[in-house]
C-alpha cells in the first residue's frame, strides 16, 4: 500500500507541474499569438475573395516540408495542402491545395472559397464517407522572422465530392499544437500528443482525445497503464487487430536557464480499447522484435497494402552548445504490427532489359508507377518561378529547375551492351536524405514528395516526388526531379562564413573594411532564423501531414 500511495502520489505532483507549466506557456504565448492573429486575418480576408472554386492545370508545387499528402478514397489522386518554405531570411506558409493525378501524372491547384488559414505541422486524415472527406486539425503559423508562433486548435473537413471546405466547432477539443499524431479508427478520430511553442517556453503533451464521426464531438481520453511520455512527432498507427502503436518521437527538457536538452525517443506503445468497456481504453508498453530503426526525428510515415506501417528517413541530431548537427537518411524500415518486428526495406534493384522483354506487351503499358504518356516529343527541361508577396510587401522568389524525365512508360537507358544499372554498377535512383518529407500509398505504389536537409548552415527545402512500387520493391522511379542547387538561399553559409574568416586573417586594411561592410549588410534575423527552423524541424515534425503521420517534431 505504501509502494502504491506514493506512485500515485507522484503521478498526481506530476499532473500538477505539467498543468503550472502549460498555464505558464499559455500566458506568455497570449501576446505573441495576438500579434500573428492580426496577420492572419489578413490573409483571410484575401482568401475570402475566392467565390468559387477553380481548378487550374500546373507545374509541381514549389519546395515544402510539413505540409500534409493524402491518397484520395476513390480517385486515383493525391491531395498536397499546406507547409513551409525558408529560404535563409523568410519562412513562408502555405494553404494551397493541389492535386496530383497519379495516372495521368498532372498537377492541378484546387482553389476552394473559405479555406483553413495558413499552416505547417497539421495533421490530415482521410475517411471515405460522402464520397471521401479530408479532416484536418492544428498545426502552426510563424511570423516571416519565424520568432513568433501561433498554434491552431481549429478542426476542418474537406468534402472532397463537391469541393467545399467546412470548419467545425466542437467544444472540448485538444489546445493548440503541432506535431501531434492523429489517425482514423472505426468512426473516430484519434489524436495524441504534440507541442506548443512561445518565443521562450514550451510543453510537449501525451495527452489522448477521439473525435466522433457521428455526433461531431470530442472527448479525452484517460487510458490505463503506463503510456508514453510527452512527445511530438512519433508514429501513430492503426494496427490489424485494431490498436494503436505509438514509436518514438521528440521532446526536450530545460536543464537550466536558457539551455534545452533534446530527446529522440525510440519507445513503442500500444493504445487498445478495453474488453467490453465502452469508451476505457489501456496502455501497454511493447518490445520489438527485428531490425529496428537508429535513433531520429523527423522520419515520414504510411501504411502498406498489407497493413505494415512504413518508416523512412529522418534525422539524427547531434546537440552542442549552441547549434544542432544532423545525419540525414533515406533508408526504408516496416513495422508488423502482427508479429511485433521490424524489418529493413531492401530494393531488389531493376530487372535487366531482356527479363523486361520477356514479361509481354503488359509492360509496356503506362503503369500507376508509369503515367500515361502525354505526347512523343522530347521534354525539355522546365524552370518554375514562383512569387510569393509577403504582408510587409516583400516580394520572394521562388525557383525550381525540373530537369527533363526520359520517355514516359518507357525504362530508362542502359548501356550499349545490353547490360542494365544493376550489372552496371550504376548509381541506384532514389530519394537523397532527408527529414519531413510527405508519404502517401494508393494502388500499392509509395509516393514521397519534398522534405528538407542540411548543407552546411544552409536548409535545402525539396520539391522532388518519387514512387516506390511496395509489391515489387525493385526501384524507386523518379516522377519530379528537382535541382536543388538552383534553389536560392539569402541566409549565411559556412562558405561565406570562411571567406570571411581568410579575408581577415589577411591582415590588410582594405580586406578588413570589405569584411566590416559584408557583415553590415548580413540581413537581419537571418542567424535567429536558422537556428529557430533547425530547431522546429528536427524537433517536431513527421514527414507528412497524413494519416498516420507524417507532415521529428512537427
Amino acid at each position: 500500500m505504501g509502494k502504491k500511495g506514493k506512485k500515485e502520489k507522484k503521478g498526481r505532483g506530476a499532473e500538477k507541474t505539467a498543468a503550472k507549466m502549460e498555464k505558464k506557456v499559455s500566458k506568455r504565448s497570449r501576446k505573441e499569438e495576438e500579434d500573428l492573429e492580426a496577420l492572419i486575418a489578413h490573409f483571410q480576408t484575401l482568401d475570402a475573395r475566392k467565390t468559387q472554386v477553380v481548378e487550374t492545370p500546373c507545374p509541381p508545387p514549389s519546395p515544402r516540408l510539413n505540409a500534409s499528402l493524402s491518397a484520395h478514397p476513390e480517385k486515383d489522386e493525391l491531395i498536397l495542402f499546406g507547409g513551409e518554405y525558408f529560404n535563409g531570411q523568410k519562412t513562408l506558409l502555405y494553404n494551397e491545395l493541389y492535386v496530383y493525378n497519379t495516372r495521368k501524372d498532372t498537377w492541378t491547384k484546387v482553389d476552394i472559397p473559405n479555406p483553413p488559414p495558413r499552416r505547417c505541422a497539421h495533421q490530415a486524415v482521410v475517411v471515405p464517407q460522402g464520397g471521401g472527406q479530408l479532416w484536418i486539425f492544428g498545426g502552426e503559423f510563424a511570423s516571416p522572422d519565424g520568432e513568433q508562433f501561433y498554434h491552431y486548435k481549429d478542426l476542418w473537413v474537406l468534402h472532397l465530392a463537391n469541393k467545399t471546405w467546412e470548419p467545425v466547432r466542437a467544444p472540448g477539443g485538444p489546445s493548440g499544437r503541432s506535431g501531434h499524431r492523429m489517425v482514423a479508427w472505426k468512426r473516430h478520430l484519434i489524436l495524441f500528443g504534440g507541442f506548443h511553442e512561445s518565443a521562450r517556453d514550451y510543453i510537449y503533451y501525451n495527452d489522448v482525445y477521439a473525435f466522433n464521426l457521428d455526433t461531431f464531438t470530442w472527448s479525452k481520453l484517460c487510458p490505463s497503464g503506463t503510456g508514453p511520455t510527452p512527445r511530438s512527432g512519433c508514429q501513430m498507427s492503426v494496427t490489424p487487430q485494431g490498436g494503436i502503436v505509438v514509436y518514438g518521437g521528440y521532446s526536450k527538457q530545460r536543464v537550466k536557464k536558457d539551455v534545452d536538452h533534446g530527446t529522440q525517443h525510440s519507445d513503442m506503445f500500444l493504445l487498445k480499447p478495453e474488453d467490453g468497456r465502452e469508451g476505457k481504453w489501456t496502455w501497454a508498453r511493447i518490445h520489438p522484435s527485428g531490425v529496428k530503426p537508429s535513433p531520429r526525428s523527423g522520419f515520414s510515415v504510411a501504411v502498406a497494402p498489407n497493413q505494415q506501417t512504413l518508416l523512412f528517413g529522418g534525422v539524427c541530431d547531434e546537440e552542442e552548445e549552441e547549434r544542432l548537427e544532423g545525419d540525414f537518411f533515406n533508408d526504408l524500415h516496416f513495422y508488423d504490427a502482427t508479429r511485433n518486428r521490424w524489418f529493413a526495406g531492401q530494393l531488389k534493384g531493376p530487372k535487366s532489359e531482356k527479363r523486361k522483354r520477356r514479361r509481354g506487351k503488359k509492360e509496356d503499358l503506362a503503369g500507376p508507377c508509369e503515367p500515361e504518356s502525354r505526347g512523343a516529343s522530347a521534354p525539355q527541361p522546365l524552370e518554375v518561378v514562383s512569387e510569393v508577396v509577403t504582408e510587409d510587401g516583400t516580394v520572394v522568389t521562388i525557383k525550381q529547375m525540373l530537369a527533363a524525365p526520359g520517355p514516359v512508360g518507357q525504362p530508362q537507358e542502359e548501356d550499349e551492351d545490353g547490360d542494365g544499372a544493376e550489372a552496371a554498377g550504376g548509381p541506384e535512383v532514389g530519394p537523397s536524405p532527408r527529414s519531413h518529407a510527405m508519404l502517401a500509398v494508393k494502388h500499392g505504389l509509395l509516393y514521397l514528395y519534398g522534405g528538407m536537409f542540411e548543407a552546411g548552415d544552409r536548409q535545402v527545402t525539396l520539391g522532388d516526388l518519387y514512387c516506390l512500387d511496395l509489391h515489387r520493391m525493385e526501384e524507386w522511379k523518379v516522377l519530379v526531379d528537382v535541382d536543388p542547387g538552383t534553389q536560392e538561399w539569402l541566409g549565411e553559409t559556412d562558405s561565406d562564413e570562411d571567406s570571411e574568416g581568410a579575408e581577415s586573417a589577411e591582415g590588410s586594411e582594405d580586406d578588413e573594411d570589405s569584411g566590416e561592410e559584408e557583415e553590415e549588410e548580413e540581413p537581419p534575423h537571418s542567424e535567429v532564423a536558422t537556428e529557430r527552423g533547425r530547431g522546429q524541424h528536427a524537433a517536431r515534425r513527421p514527414a507528412e501531414g497524413t494519416s498516420p503521420a507524417p507532415c521529428g517534431a512537427r
